[in-house]
């Protein structure tokens, strides 16, 4: 861990954090990564995402150990006025400001767009939550779990013949965290050629409808319709991991010869010339009955085996993994507070200015006095605020 050494592609810019729980905190992580300097502003008691799910210390959760790292905590209360002032003078320092509060609580907070421009004419205004803010339910709250059903998410497991359901991870709230973070890159990018900021605005609601529509819009698109929406490959129950004689595996064969070499070594010679399977549009069509006869021929041998021969005849294929396995192949770490602990690397590789872990995740109101005393605060300025309550450090 190097506070001071790798950098990244953002390294130089500074950006206000003003998110809670995870996706705000994740787009901000990303940035983080590669090289933004992150100040995060929480309240004393800090994130929620620090007390999401187990983890060996009070304040980081086994989640928050990676979400909160790349940043500095600076704890305050927003809701007072010399708060809000404090907070306007580090705005006036910061080229971002990411925030995913509602425009209601946001407005009456004083920290809307044209509030904060008025301190910093050419920040990076970003502002997710869940609905528009022109539409009825700009305030309406909205997290991971209500935007995958408003989204259609559930609709997909009914149309495979499952009751209406959601999938096992926080996809609308990750997603619409990478949308955020892209979404600042091109304004920033933008304020680079032209010294302009500008407002953005996220609504996971229109993030997760052109998410879920990008393939299962498919035939419904056209108007008229040509048919109903859902791309056929992926409605079906039979696409899943299949079973070998010692384990899991994903095979996907992707052409004819894949098909054909598979078919064969299965003794399944029946389904070589099958008029169902017979190109691309006719295996599309029946790609139910296909996994299935698939999975026939998976069952047959073992995972090795089946991984070996793939391998040998170009089919995409893969050993299931568990979370255990990914996990244990994490690279571990030492907190000076919460112990050892995974890092989940960064996932981008640059030639240049590769992304870095340059900091821990940080205690609530960590830096607090650090931050503050590099925006010209003395010291007898920033312990009278802590006397009044204003800021917290540790």
């Amino acid at each position: 861990m190097n506070d001071a050494g790798a950098s990244g592609p953002l390294d130089g810019i500074r950006v206000v954090d003003l998110t809670t729980v995870l996706m705000g905190p994740l787009s901000t992580r990303t940035l983080g990564d590669l090289g933004a300097d992150v100040i995060v502003v929480e309240t004393k008691s800090g994130d929620r995402n620090r007390s999401m799910g187990p983890g060996s210390h009070e304040q980081l959760s086994g989640i928050s150990l990676n979400l909160m790292r790349n940043k500095r905590s600076l704890s305050m209360d927003l809701k007072s006025e010399r708060g809000r002032e404090v907070f306007l003078d580090l705005v006036r320092t910061c080229d971002v400001m990411i925030t995913n509060l509602r425009p209601g609580p946001l407005g009456r907070l004083g920290l809307d767009y044209d509030s904060i421009r008025l301190a910093k004419d050419d920040i990076v205004f970003c502002n997710a939550h869940g609905y528009p803010s022109d539409s009825e339910k700009a305030d309406a709250p909205a997290y991971d779990d209500i935007i995958q059903s408003a989204s259609g998410i559930g609709d997909l497991f009914r149309r495979i013949g499952s009751e209406p359901s959601l999938l096992p991870t926080l996809v609308a709230d990750k997603v619409s965290g990478m949308t955020i973070a892209y979404s600042v890159l091109a304004a920033l990018f933008h304020r680079s050629r032209t010294g302009q900021g500008q407002s953005i605005e996220i609504p996971m609601i229109d993030v997760m409808r052109a998410f879920v529509l990008t393939e299962h819009g498919s035939g419904a698109i056209p108007e008229p319709p040509v048919h109903s929406p859902g791309y056929p490959r992926i409605l079906t129950p039979a696409r899943k991991p299949q079973r070998t004689v010692d384990g899991w595996i994903n095979v996907l064969p992707y052409d004819g010869s894949h098909y054909e070499a598979l078919f064969t070594e299965g003794d399944r010679l029946d389904l070589l010339n099958d008029p169902r399977y017979e190109n691309a549009r006719a295996r599309m069509s029946n790609s139910d009955s296909l996994y299935r006869d698939v999975a026939t021929v998976l069952a047959q041998h073992t995972t090795a085996h089946w991984v070996e021969f793939c391998d040998r005849n170009t089919i995409p294929a893969t050993e299931a993994a568990s979370l255990d396995d990914l996990i244990a192949e994490l690279p571990l770490t030492e907190h000076p507070a919460a112990g050892t602990y995974r890092t989940i690397p960064p996932p981008e590789r640059f030639s240049e200015t590769p992304p870095s872990v340059r900091r821990h995740a940080p205690l609530v109101g960590e830096h607090s006095h650090d931050v503050l005393a590099e925006i010209g605060y003395d010291d007898a300025t920033i312990d009278a605020l802590q006397e009044a309550g204003v800021i917290h450090q540790p």
